[in-house]
């Protein structure tokens, strides 16, 4: 009978997982690893296409419940819908190809010349000064040594 019985309970538990996270034939002493959770999640992207497919959708409901629906099939927050919406309003979503980050300047290299021209300004400001100073200590020597 405890055969039997013990045939039950592992009928019962096969395919269960231990309240602790441990698998069943781990718990066992086998060495399987759990499988079931990643080490680390992989973070999902979407391409363009698919934000704009789903907007679309999103955009044709019309009935209660049915972007819940939609959201729920794709595994999507509503956060994210209101993200992409808003991205399309500002023209992300629109052009192909737009890259991410800084926009380009178009003024950059005259931007950085203009600065490096500026510097350069200045440091011959510092040198014309240090010079005037020069020339003003030797008409005061040449006036006290009677030079003029």
């Amino acid at each position: 009978m405890d055969s039997m019985h013990e045939m039950g309970l592992a009928g019962e538990t096969e395919g269960a997982r231990r309240a602790t996270g441990v698998s069943p034939a781990a718990a066992d002493g086998g060495l399987v690893p759990d499988s079931e959770v990643a080490a680390r999640p992989k973070r999902r992207r979407f391409t363009r296409e698919y934000k704009l497919r789903i907007l679309r959708e999103a955009d044709r409901c019309r009935q209660p419940g049915e972007i819940g629906a939609l959201l729920r099939r794709e595994g999507l927050y509503s956060s994210v819908l209101s993200a992409w919406r808003a991205a399309r309003q500002r023209g992300e979503l629109g052009a192909k190809g737009a890259s991410r980050g800084r926009p380009a300047d178009p003024d950059r290299a005259l931007k950085a010349r203009n600065e490096q021209l500026e510097r350069e300004n200045q440091r011959l400001r510092t040198k014309l000064e240090q010079a005037e100073a020069v020339i003003e200590v030797q008409k005061k020597l040449s006036t006290l040594l009677g030079l003029k």
